[in-house]
């Protein structure tokens, strides 16, 4: 099988298992200490509003509810979950998957907070890096925290027979 193919299968996993463990923190504390956690029908609604032209809200909530955002929201959430992984395993390649890591993977994990800063939380009305929030700071330490945690999930080396290419 092409060594490219085997990583993209890796990162299925690595993918999945790393938004679950977002999706574990953040129940977590919503639990124990009252922090609403994004509501993934928003991330769908913000997604089917963009063939419509509409890429900024003041207010994503306010928007025209769409039949199917929840569903197309939590799909998007593990897809991108898995479009992560399969980037930090083209940068890191084989070798990283035989003998992970936490270094690559935090670093990753860290920098890929860029797109929700950037991208969604303007784009939902929430401002640059969640500005326009009640608590920006909180949600940004939360954000930051919620790409940290998936490195430590980075779990054990898959062995060298799995992966062909040393």
């Amino acid at each position: 099988m092409n060594l490219n193919w085997q990583l993209l299968i890796f990162a299925v996993p690595l993918g999945t298992g790393a938004t679950l463990a977002m999706d574990l923190w953040a129940l977590l504390l919503k639990k124990a200490c009252g922090i609403p956690s994004l509501d993934y029908a928003m991330v769908g609604r913000w997604l089917e509003h963009l063939p419509r032209g509409r890429f900024r809200h003041a207010g994503i909530g306010r928007a025209e509810p769409i039949a199917g955002e929840k569903a197309l929201g939590w799909f998007a959430h593990y897809l991108t979950g898995i479009a992560f992984a399969a980037a930090l395993l083209a940068l890191q390649g084989h070798a990283w998957l035989a003998r992970p890591t936490l270094g690559p993977a935090l670093i990753f994990g860290l920098a890929s907070v860029a797109a929700p800063f950037l991208i969604l939380q303007p784009g939902m009305g929430a401002g640059l890096a969640a500005r326009n929030t009640p608590n920006p700071g909180g949600a940004r330490l939360r954000r930051l925290a919620a790409g940290a945690l998936p490195a430590l999930t980075t779990g054990k080396p898959v062995p060298k027979s799995a992966v062909s290419g040393y």
